[in-house]
C-alpha cells in the first residue's frame, strides 16, 4: 500500500507529540516493515526542518530528517503540482498542494490527523487510527 503522510503525522512522530503519537509511530511501523511504502511532498521537508530547528539542536535536526528522507519517498512538488493545487481553490494551499502531490505519486491514501481538511481530495483520505484498523 502506498501511503502520502501529510506533515502533521510526521511531526507527531518526530516530535514526539501527545496523544497522537502512539497512533502516528504505528503508521511508521508499518513503513519500516515493509508492508507499505510512505511518500511525503519535498516541501514537507523544509517545513519540518523548520518546526524542529525551533526545539532541538542543528544536530539533531538534520540527524531526525536524514533519517525520514531514508525511510521515505520524497515526492516532487513542481509547476504543475503547484498549478493544480492553485486552481482547486481551497482555503488552505498547502493542503491543496498535499492533496495534488498525493494524487499524482498515485498514493493509494493520504494519512493525515485533518481529514476535513481533504473533503475534495482525489485520493482516499484516513487518519492513522483508520488506517491501523484497516490494517489489522
Amino acid at each position: 500500500m502506498k501511503l502520502f503522510i501529510d506533515t502533521n503525522v510526521v511531526l507527531d512522530v518526530l516530535a514526539q507529540r501527545q496523544p497522537w503519537f502512539d497512533d502516528s509511530a504505528h503508521v511508521f511501523a508499518h513503513i519500516e516493515q515493509g508492508r507499505a511504502t510512505g511518500h511525503i511532498a519535498a516541501h514537507t521537508v523544509t517545513t519540518l526542518h523548520y518546526l524542529l530547528a525551533r526545539h532541538l539542536t542543528p544536530q539533531k535536526t538534520a540527524a531526525a530528517l536524514i533519517d525520514l528522507t531514508a525511510l521515505l519517498h520524497i515526492e516532487p512538488v513542481d509547476h504543475s503540482i503547484l498549478q493544480q493545487a492553485l486552481t482547486l481553490g481551497w482555503r488552505n494551499f498547502e493542503d491543496a498542494v498535499q492533496a495534488v502531490t498525493a494524487a499524482q505519486c498515485q498514493a493509494d491514501c493520504l494519512v493525515t490527523r485533518n481529514p476535513r481538511d481533504f473533503k475534495q481530495s482525489l485520493v482516499p483520505v484516513m487518519t492513522p487510527v483508520e488506517l491501523l484498523a484497516l490494517l489489522a
